[in-house]
């Protein structure tokens, strides 16, 4: 396999593959770095992950535990821990105990986020995993454009015409989820699973 990550594009937008079968928070995540100059492409299960990495090699690897495998962190690893050789990747998983996530850490990963997560702070790890691997700074855009809103990442905030409302970290997360998946019909528990997470839903 060809290293992945080596500095292939030191300009343009850094590539970031998304290993996750739910679509609801893979369009999460690709709206959410919308914010950054990244482009993405979704995998979701291992194989096809790995016939990305070696066709489009990516500078960045967002991927579930939970489906991800060994087998890819070691394909992945090839560099034996130099980031010159390697795919940095952000690994993310429903289980926040400390046990999993070092054995996450044991495995490869650069960094590792409990599901659900908040998109600032998605963001925000992924910017920092980009800058330490390729010692450049993606540029962020504090505001994007969903249709005639615009989303303020930074200050949090939501903008329609010439109003304005200041978000807490729910309401933000909640208004992600539900322009990323602009036109679908979500229900109550997806809405619940993507906030709180799965155990919130079966205990309600």
């Amino acid at each position: 396999m060809k290293p992945a990550a080596t500095s292939l594009a030191a300009h343009g937008p850094k590539r970031v593959l998304v290993l996750i079968d739910q679509a609801l928070v893979a369009e999460v995540i690709n709206l959410t770095l919308n914010h950054g100059v990244f482009v993405t492409r979704g995998a979701t299960n291992a194989a096809q992950a790995l016939a990305f990495v070696e066709e489009w090699q990516p500078h960045v690897a967002v991927i579930d535990m939970d489906i991800a495998g060994d087998r890819f962190l070691k394909q992945v690893s090839t560099g034996e821990g130099d980031a010159a050789t390697r795919l940095p990747v952000l690994a993310l998983t429903r289980r926040g105990d400390l046990k999993t996530k070092l054995a996450a850490f044991e495995q490869g990963v650069d960094d590792i986020m409990t599901l659900p997560f908040s998109p600032e702070e998605l963001l925000a790890r992924v910017l920092a995993i980009t800058r330490r691997t390729y010692g450049d700074n993606v540029k962020l855009s504090p505001v994007i454009k969903v249709g005639e809103l615009e989303i303020d990442i930074l200050n949090r905030e939501v903008r329609a015409g010439t109003s304005s409302l200041h978000l807490t970290s729910v309401e933000q997360s909640l208004l992600y989820l539900l322009a990323a998946n602009a036109g679908q019909l979500l229900t109550r528990d997806d809405i619940m699973d993507a906030l709180w997470g799965v155990d919130y839903v079966a205990e309600s």
